[in-house]
């Protein structure tokens, strides 16, 4: 049986997910004025009510740092009298100590919690295929670059190590559990926001071009993934069982996909209450080989690009 993913999984600690993770800040960085218009559509009062605003997924938060500055900034002028709560949630296994030196200012990246008053920070280790709030008590939850994650793997891909490489049966299965883990996500979160709340979820997926990270043009990255796992396989390095078994817990939704439940009348998601504002589609370019562009140095870009794989 394959272990629930909130029981082995969580991104690599001490700040290097935040340092080595920059095209997901970029996404994130991007997608900031959307966030700030969602705000605005709450209409917010300035009645002086406890705020409650979640990042789920957040990882060490170093990524959506700079999101939260200019949001929290955003609803303080709009709401001078209004505290604000800012849950961080991500998996029991993530580095939440590191999660907090960040936002207290204790490592290297600017934190926002001097810059805006009456902010108080929390954490929750409940994974986001969980209820994680009390009913009713959520006012903005955003999750961003982590959705693609599914709480379990349904089954082995025989031959590559992503779903976007499965075929077949296999390929079905995966697509599944993603539609089975986005409904028990979007239910969950339905029931926790308040009356007029906002969900703002930016996600990995496979666009109308069928593109997706590590496949916009060129080389394929999953492709090469399991290029160089099948090899070692091949020389012994490792076992065909250990190839076999070793499969990204993730899920790459269509845009069909993510809106069907929103579009479905009769779906558990739409009776809900919850009901789809807006989509969009974006390609974000690699920063590593932007900046290969200027400095053309293979070593360097070799250096900078082999983390945020890691990652």
């Amino acid at each position: 049986m394959k272990a629930a993913t909130d029981r082995f999984m969580a991104m690599k600690g001490r700040g290097y997910y935040s340092k080595a993770t920059t095209g997901a800040k970029d996404v994130i960085d991007g997608a900031t004025h959307l966030v700030i218009e969602a705000v605005d559509r709450m209409k917010l009062a300035d009645d002086g009510r406890i705020i409650r605003l979640s990042d789920m997924g957040a990882a060490d938060g170093g990524t959506s740092i700079d999101l939260w500055r200019k949001v929290l900034k955003h609803i303080r002028s709009r709401v001078p009298s209004r505290p604000v709560e800012l849950v961080y949630t991500d998996l029991p296994r993530n580095d939440f100590s590191e999660l907090f030196r960040i936002i207290h200012g204790q490592t290297d990246i600017r934190s926002y919690l001097a810059e805006v008053d009456n902010v108080f920070v929390y954490a929750s280790a409940s994974s986001f295929h969980r209820a994680i709030f009390p009913p009713a008590s959520l006012d903005l939850g955003f999750s961003s670059t982590a959705s693609h994650y599914i709480s379990k793997v349904p089954c082995d891909i025989s031959d590559h190590v992503h779903m976007v490489g499965a075929k077949g049966a296999e390929r079905a299965r995966f697509a599944a559990q993603g539609q089975e883990d986005w409904q028990t996500m979007l239910l969950a979160r339905a029931r926790e926001l308040v009356v007029g709340g906002r969900l703002c979820l930016f996600n990995f997926g496979i666009d109308e071009e069928g593109r997706y990270l590590g496949h916009t043009g060129g080389v394929s990255m999953f492709d090469t993934f399991n290029e160089v796992w099948s090899e070692l396989a091949g020389e012994g390095r490792i076992t065909r069982a250990e190839y076999r078994a070793t499969n990204f817990p993730q899920h790459y939704r269509t845009v069909e996909e993510f809106i069907a439940p929103f579009e479905d009348s009769g779906s558990d998601v739409f009776r809900s209450g919850l009901r789809l504002e807006h989509v969009e589609t974006r390609v974000v370019r690699c920063p590593y080989a932007r900046d290969f562009e200027s400095h053309r140095e293979a070593e360097k870009f070799a250096r900078d690009y082999i983390p945020t794989l890691r990652s």
